[in-house]
């Protein structure tokens, strides 16, 4: 069986990492048979970051690329029915959530410091010495990531005004719909809901997760996936 490794839950979402909880997603709306392994250690995964998945002699890392091949082993049962201009724009607003809305969500986590003194816990099952040294390295690591895209040289407030412009237009495009294309998900609403359900159900205190908690498209949005796909978890 296909094994899908990712990090463990926290902060009551199924994953903290948008990228894991994209592919999961994923994989319960295409109907593809998984098993998952719980991993705290993204350094010993493929390009050295989780979500990545094992399946007989193939291990592959990136959520997308994952996606691209499970399309081919298994079909696209999600995007089939996508007409060309549908599945460039479904292309262009992956973009916009992953290589724009990811690095407000980062800075919001990992450098505001509300975010960072709630993050700490995370690393709390670590080990001795481990648990005094590595939290500041991985925050380091994620300051240098988001200074060194662009976003991490802009002052807090303008940092947040971004990404409350990038949900703004998550939110238009979505409107009253029950999925980013309609009455039927797509891979697209797997990343919608690996960044959505990221802040609509977690309680970090930023402009960011008030925003999410308090547009009811958002919300309803998150049940709706959570409800259809992830109810077993309940």
């Amino acid at each position: 069986m296909l094994k899908l490794v990712q990090f463990h839950p926290a902060f009551g979402v199924r994953n903290m990492s948008p990228f894991c909880l994209k592919l999961e997603t994923y994989l319960r709306m295409a109907g593809i048979e998984h098993e998952v392994v719980w991993n705290s250690n993204p350094r010993s995964a493929p390009k050295g970051k989780l979500p990545c998945i094992v399946d007989g002699d193939v291990v592959m890392g990136d959520s997308s690329l994952i996606i691209d091949y499970l399309k081919e082993k298994f079909g696209d049962p999600l995007d089939d029915s996508l007409s060309a201009a549908q599945k460039a724009q479904a292309l262009a607003w992956r973009s916009l959530f992953e290589d724009s809305l990811l690095f407000p969500v980062l800075y919001s986590r990992w450098i505001d410091p509300l975010g960072w003194s709630k993050m700490q816990a995370l690393f709390e099952r670590l080990p001795l010495p481990l648990r005094y040294f590595v939290p500041g390295l991985v925050r380091g690591g994620v300051r240098k990531q988001i200074h060194g895209q662009g976003m991490g040289r802009h002052r807090p407030d303008e940092i947040y005004s971004f990404g409350l412009q990038y949900m703004v237009a998550i939110e238009t495009l979505l409107g009253a719909k029950a999925f980013m294309f309609g009455d039927a998900p797509t891979s697209l609403d797997a990343t919608a809901y690996g960044f959505l359900a990221n802040l609509v159900d977690t309680d970090f205190d930023n402009p960011l997760n008030r925003k999410a908690h308090a547009t009811p498209g958002f919300v309803a949005y998150c049940a709706r996936i959570k409800q259809g796909y992830f109810a077993d978890l309940k």
